[in-house]
């Protein structure tokens, strides 16, 4: 682990674990910044299907007090978890019994709730790994009892290495790794190093596994984010928060958080450094949804299973899925 010292520091001091640290911790506790009502899925964006349903109501009884926040905050974000988590059961369903067991590890998404319900439905066949640094975010994955196949690690991402695997019984059965990765807008709050954040936790990934990235890129238009923050901020989230608490968090979280963003050009240049090939799967706004891996034929599975993505049109700004390495910023501008 010497070869990630420098890079282990570094996450020490980030904003996530310093400054930013009582807002993570009010948040996950439901002190502060909970909506003025629920979010629900817009079941109307998806096609039948019978998986789906029962992920819907089972990821809906599970949500946390940090998930309320976070998709009450990005359009349509909680269709795209219940359309990602959906994707990942099926594609663990199809690998059986070829593998005994998918392994999936989603890093920094508060409560876990996406990975419990996989794993809950997928019976035996996944086991899932979720991790934050928050111990309310812990106490609410317990608060619905510990699913025999989903384990949570109390500690940031940069503190989860190969030695924390081996020496905890629960989690020594991850130690080979992990088929799918899932970062869930967790690097852009502690640097804007993803050449070094993609290759520590990409230890943990499997030669042919799946790097999946959810995140929030700058756009080389000053103008053209803006502009979709202002539609983010007033044409979704106005539904859910007072004018005054949208300004607020804009002011205290995402201006610190927008310093550790990178462009889709950036990101590209990183993601190629470790994997050959990455696709666009979805976006929104400023957010998109990225598949990275070696395997093309993974990624392609994955890519059928996830289906169209289920948003409205007008939040959308690139054609999915889209390969990363062909991606133009200028035809994400209308």
């Amino acid at each position: 682990m010497d070869s990630f010292a420098a890079f282990i520091e570094e996450c020490d001091r980030a904003p996530r674990l310093n400054q930013l640290a009582g807002f993570f911790a009010n948040t996950a506790a439901g002190k502060t910044g909970q909506p003025i009502h629920k979010p629900r899925v817009d079941r109307r964006l998806f096609e039948s299907n019978s998986l789906l349903g029962k992920f819907i109501e089972l990821h809906s009884q599970r949500c946390g007090p940090f998930d309320l926040h976070y998709h009450s905050s990005i359009p349509y974000r909680l269709e795209e978890e219940c359309r990602l988590g959906t994707a990942i059961l099926s594609y663990g369903l199809e690998l059986t019994p070829k593998i005994s067991s998918l392994k999936v590890y989603t890093l920094g998404t508060a409560e876990g709730t996406m990975a419990r319900v996989i794993s809950e439905l997928a019976d035996g066949v996944i086991e899932t790994l979720s991790c934050s640094p928050n111990r309310e975010n812990f106490d609410s994955f317990c608060a619905y009892g510990m699913p025999p196949n989903a384990q949570f690690f109390l500690g940031s991402f940069h503190r989860l290495t190969k030695e924390t695997l081996r020496a905890d019984r629960d989690l020594l059965r991850f130690e080979a790794g992990f088929d799918i990765i899932l970062e869930d807008t967790t690097f852009q709050m502690y640097s804007a190093n993803r050449v070094g954040q993609i290759e520590f936790v990409s230890q943990h990934l499997k030669p042919d596994g799946l790097f999946l990235f959810v995140e929030k890129f700058h756009h080389d238009c000053a103008d053209e984010y803006i502009k979709r923050e202002r539609q983010k901020d007033y044409g979704f989230k106005a539904r859910f928060f007072k004018r005054s608490e949208i300004e607020n968090k804009a002011r205290d979280v995402l201006t610190v958080m927008g310093r550790n963003q990178c462009t889709l050009s950036e990101m590209a240049a990183a993601v190629s450094r470790r994997f050959t090939n990455c696709c666009i799967t979805w976006n929104s706004g400023n957010f998109y949804t990225l598949v990275a891996g070696n395997n093309i034929k993974n990624i392609e599975r994955l890519i059928i299973l996830l289906g169209q993505p289920a948003i409205p049109n007008e939040y959308v700004y690139v054609d999915t899925p889209l390969s990363l390495a062909k991606f133009d910023e200028d035809r994400g501008i209308r």
